[in-house]
């Protein structure tokens, strides 16, 4: 195995590029040491990218949203408290992943290039219309962060490319997200069903949404149909069951010893009701 450590993100994609062998990157390691460790996986080039300037950067775009660079920490997500409010369901996602010990680590951009369907920060990613850096032979290009996976450990990087950041849109007002999973245990488990839903308001009426689930299908996914079922309405009763009906319509998820395909279904639908009422209760908090 030959270790790299790049100094630019330029520089990673041209050593990847050479490369004729296994590659992988090394951010924060969550999912990459693992392998490592359990013999599942010894790349032939190892790119750290940890050393690259920028790569532990919270900082404001130019339009009010964000940017992190691709080694910032789950736990420095946390503990910024001006983003932790502004996207608190994308944090949350993100914060629901492993232990303490894996929280001072795991990364938005690995926990996307992992490739998992049930990854807990991509859902919150994809509903709050997140793009991801891509960073390769051919300069740089903003790709939505719902077309990055192809499929389970698969996405659609090529050969020398690798993300370079990622881009958090302006919060805006009358704003709120929130993002819930199932799991059999209480904590530190595998997502058996995943939803994020982020709206806006205009008074008491919802005039924007996006709804993703994750765990249900290959990939995460944006389901339009849910943020139809929901936008130009004040999310009542009925409103929240025709939710709930477009979710479960939109998942096509497996049978396995965690979930079976009917539980997978039916729960979606719960999760994007109770994910709603949450998203909407910030929203009217944040324009009171």
């Amino acid at each position: 195995m030959n270790y790299h450590r790049p100094t630019s993100f330029e520089q990673a994609s041209t050593i990847a590029g050479a490369s004729d062998g296994t590659i992988r990157f090394l951010a924060g390691g969550t999912d990459v040491l693992v392998q490592l460790r359990a013999d599942i996986l010894t790349p032939d080039d190892l790119i750290d990218i940890k050393h690259i300037p920028g790569v532990k950067d919270i900082s404001r775009t130019d339009d009010g949203g964000w940017r992190l660079g691709v080694a910032v920490s789950g736990a420095e997500m946390t503990e910024h408290a001006e983003l932790s409010a502004e996207w608190p369901g994308l944090v949350e996602g993100m914060d629901l992943i492993g232990s303490t010990q894996v929280q001072g680590r795991a990364t938005l951009a690995g926990n996307l290039c992992n490739g998992s369907p049930a990854a807990d920060s991509v859902p919150g990613m994809i509903a709050a219309g997140c793009t991801a850096t891509v960073t390769g032979p051919n300069g740089s290009r903003e790709v939505p962060v719902e077309e990055i996976p192809t499929g389970p450990g698969k996405t659609v990087l090529a050969k020398g490319e690798l993300i370079s950041a990622i881009t958090i849109p302006a919060r805006g007002a009358n704003g709120g997200d929130a993002y819930l999973r199932f799991i059999p245990r209480t904590e530190m488990d595998i997502a058996v069903v995943g939803c994020a839903v982020n709206l806006r308001l205009d008074g008491d009426t919802i005039a924007q949404a996006r709804v993703a689930l994750g765990a249900v299908a290959p990939t995460a996914r944006l389901v339009a149909e849910c943020a139809d079922a929901i936008i130009g309405t004040t999310l009542d009763d009925a409103t929240l069951d025709g939710l709930a009906h477009a979710a479960s319509a939109a998942c096509s998820p497996i049978d396995d010893k965690r979930g079976t395909i009917e539980f997978r279904t039916h729960v979606a639908g719960v999760l994007a009701k109770r994910a709603a009422k949450i998203a909407y209760d910030r929203a009217k908090g944040a324009s009171a």
